[in-house]
């Protein structure tokens, strides 16, 4: 089976799919010329299948700072280290937008405003909204773009200034942390723990495909989930399995899972 038909049977539909293969392609052209390249910015679920397409080379996927959700996946040849992403040849960019702190924006404005300029989603990486300012990161093509063409997001007016890679940082996820047993580390059993659902309704959330394991679609209830799991829920959020803490006099297993909000 070829790169493109091994896409075509992970990708969840065309979109990803075709941002797949530009991503795949263009790794392998990087590879063979042995020059550093650089994708559009992946999602977690896309990184995740993208790292198994070259699972005896992956690509260094970079977001900006560590805590960064989207990346782009990145080829570096020999004579480049990972540091060389943090320089001012780095495929990723920063721009901060100040604006008067009294005007509330969310990452919702920042985003629409975006989009309304022509810029594609694909090209922007992690949007970091905090009183008065807001930092995304794009891919260091469009950032000149960005800082000619983004005089405002709503009704609100933006100054716009580049930001050195080294002054970004992500803001720490917001999380609700909760002890629990369940029966077993079945796929179900951890869901519904996670998400204070009965066993059942978690079972039909999985067979239906509205949920991910590690960012992979897994439609098996009784698949395990090992500790750092991440699970994903289609109009419920994420959740992840932090720890299992032995098991009770019951039998039952004891464990940690924090719920992102």
């Amino acid at each position: 089976m070829d790169i493109r038909q091994t896409i075509a049977h992970l990708a969840q539909d065309k979109d990803e799919q075709m941002l797949l293969i530009r991503a795949a392609e263009r790794l392998t052209a990087a590879r063979q010329r042995n020059i550093p390249a650089a994708t559009a910015f992946l999602g977690a679920r896309e990184q995740t299948l993208l790292a198994q397409l070259f699972p005896h080379d992956p690509p260094v996927f970079f977001g900006g700072c560590d805590g960064a959700e989207r990346k782009v996946a990145a080829f570096l040849p020999d004579y480049l280290d990972e540091d060389w992403l943090l320089t001012d040849d780095s495929p990723v960019a920063a721009v901060r937008a100040t604006f008067f702190e009294e005007d509330t924006l969310t990452h919702r404005d920042f985003l629409g405003a975006l989009m309304g300029a022509g810029i594609k989603r694909e090209t922007v990486g992690d949007l970091y909204v905090a009183p008065g300012r807001c930092d995304f990161v794009v891919l260091r093509e469009l950032r000149d773009f960005i800082l000619q063409n983004l005089p405002s997001a709503g009704r609100t007016r933006l100054t716009l200034a580049p930001l050195d890679l080294a002054e970004l940082s992500a803001p720490a996820a917001a999380v609700k942390t909760r002890h629990d047993t369940v029966s077993s580390l079945r796929f179900d059993s951890v869901l519904a723990s996670a998400f204070h659902l009965a066993r059942g309704k978690a079972a039909a959330l999985i067979e239906s495909g509205r949920a991910e394991l590690d960012h992979t679609l897994c439609q098996k209830p009784d698949k395990p989930v090992a500790e750092g799991s991440v699970i994903s829920v289609r109009g419920l959020g994420r959740a992840r399995l932090d720890s299992v803490d032995g098991t009770t006099k019951k039998g039952r297993i004891g464990i940690t899972v924090s719920r992102f909000i």
